[in-house]
């Protein structure tokens, strides 16, 4: 299936919903009219059960250079309330890519930066090539991240390597972003096709609910305490019983098999 959009392009196949930034000329910006766009395709993937995975990428050799900054000039604080909180802009986006039961796999090669790095950061899996370049510049704007990289980067990172990237606003490569467990694997650029078709090969080939339990406990483990993470995690683990796929992946591991996951 093939939908159109005016600043992306969105396919889905065999599993796999690809969606990719479109707008080359400006190192993909994410100009209010691409997240709108974004967030319709992302809640149609959400919301098909024929999706198992999806894929966000960049066209043209970039991920996303950030934000459509020539919108900032003219914004009030109430604009950007106003505009972040309810047309589909960042922090619409992240809620919909942690409350989405499949994973979706950023692949990032170029520019990722500002809104863009905060967009790959809201994602289950991030495949980077060697020449990606990645930061959280807003500071050089006059203005810290607005679209959760504060917060997912002191989570990452802990809290004083957050404050060197978001204070100083710099740049920092593929090799760094890994090193800080901020991507899951950087690649040469001729390989970063291959390699993200093997990642998505391999999560295609788990049983979907489980998948979407993992998700879901992985989340809690960040945004509750101790205690309810745990909890979380047993009620997910136990409820996985109900399904066809946990008695067929025990039948097939018995009997020395390869499962065949129904999905349910």
């Amino acid at each position: 299936m093939n939908t159109s959009f005016n600043k992306l392009v969105y396919t889905k196949e065999n599993g796999i919903a690809a969606i990719v930034l479109n707008n080359p000329s400006k190192y993909n910006a994410l100009e209010l009219d691409m997240r709108k766009e974004l967030k319709t395709a992302l809640e149609d993937a959400a919301k098909d059960p024929a999706v198992r995975v999806v894929v966000l990428k960049g066209a043209g050799g970039n991920f996303s250079a950030g934000a459509d900054i020539r919108a900032f000039l003219e914004w009030t604080p109430e604009d950007a309330l106003r505009t972040w909180n309810e047309l589909g802009t960042s922090m619409v986006l992240s809620a919909i890519i942690r409350n989405m039961r499949k994973p979706v796999v950023a692949v990032v090669e170029g520019y990722c930066l500002g809104g863009g790095f905060e967009l790959a950061l809201s994602c289950d899996l991030v495949v980077a090539a060697e020449d990606a370049v990645f930061g959280l510049p807003e500071v050089n704007l006059g203005l810290i991240p607005g679209g959760g990289g504060t917060q997912r980067v002191s989570r990452i990172v802990g809290e004083k390597k957050a404050k060197q990237l978001v204070m100083l606003g710099e740049r920092f490569s593929a090799a760094a972003a890994e090193k800080m467990g901020l991507v899951n694997m950087v690649v040469p650029k001729e390989k970063l096709d291959e390699t993200v078709k093997n990642l998505v090969d391999n999560l295609l080939s788990k049983p979907p609910v489980a998948l979407a339990a993992a998700k879901e406990a992985v989340n809690a483990a960040l945004e509750t305490g101790l205690s309810a993470g745990l909890r979380t995690e047993l009620n997910l683990f136990a409820s996985l019983f109900a399904t066809e796929d946990q008695k067929e992946g025990a039948r097939a591991f018995l009997e020395k098999r390869k499962p065949v996951w129904k999905g349910r």
